[in-house]
């Protein structure tokens, strides 16, 4: 998770998956270009200061994504490895609305709905279901943040190669600043707490299922 706040009136928030070199030198250049002095003939490039919508900022993103990819495509590919790499990118410019957007590996990007408020990077078919089934803009960002916790947490007990930390991120609208910033490591006791309830929950579910027809008729024997 890395927050970019180039002016008072702007905040990004952006993720990273995929090819650690990638998604190291694409946030680097993000950096870099912020750390030119505005007015330098090199700073009249687009960077996320230079943005008005947040989906240009989105489209900026994936532009310095595939200029990276590109440069090491080749060799990379040679040695039987993708220097593919996605990103998740939210924030807000000025008083234009807030949003999220998932910035593909070919430089192109999707916005969160109000019917599909959320979007995942990485591995993220193990904890889908809990965002499918509970998701809705109606929740608090409380809420909302652990509900992508525990998308998180029932990724983790489902496959290895993903685990903490867990970063969690609170932008509330129209503040132009992370409200709350959280990590959570491997042995946090939120984490125990979370699953073991979640799990309590699920086999009550389990038991309130209806019936099969033929456990019906035994019961009527």
């Amino acid at each position: 998770m890395h927050v970019f706040q180039p002016a008072s009136d702007r905040l990004f928030v952006l993720l990273a998956a995929g090819n650690l070199a990638t998604t190291q030198a694409v946030v680097n250049h993000i950096q870099r270009d912020l750390d030119l002095e505005i007015g330098s003939q090199a700073s009249a490039n687009e960077d996320l200061r230079s943005c008005h919508y947040l989906f240009e900022a989105a489209a900026y993103v994936g532009a310095v994504s595939v200029a990276v990819q590109e440069k090491h495509c080749a060799a990379l590919k040679q040695a039987g490895t993708s220097a593919e790499a996605s990103f998740i990118l939210g924030g807000q410019i000025g008083s234009e609305p807030h949003g999220l957007f998932m910035v593909y590996p070919q430089g192109n990007a999707v916005m969160a709905t109000p019917q599909t408020p959320y979007l995942q990077i990485g591995e993220s078919k193990y904890g889908k279901p809990p965002l499918d089934n509970v998701g809705n803009i109606n929740l608090s960002l409380e809420d909302a943040g652990r509900l992508c916790l525990i998308s998180e947490v029932l990724t983790y007990r489902s496959n290895l190669t993903v685990g903490p930390p867990f970063e969690l991120a609170i932008v509330p609208r129209d503040r132009h600043t992370v409200a709350h910033r959280a990590t959570f490591e491997a042995e946090a006791p939120e984490l125990a707490a979370m699953i073991n309830t979640w799990s309590s929950i699920q086999r009550e579910a389990l038991h309130r299922l209806p019936s099969f027809i033929w456990e019906q008729n035994q019961a009527r024997v």
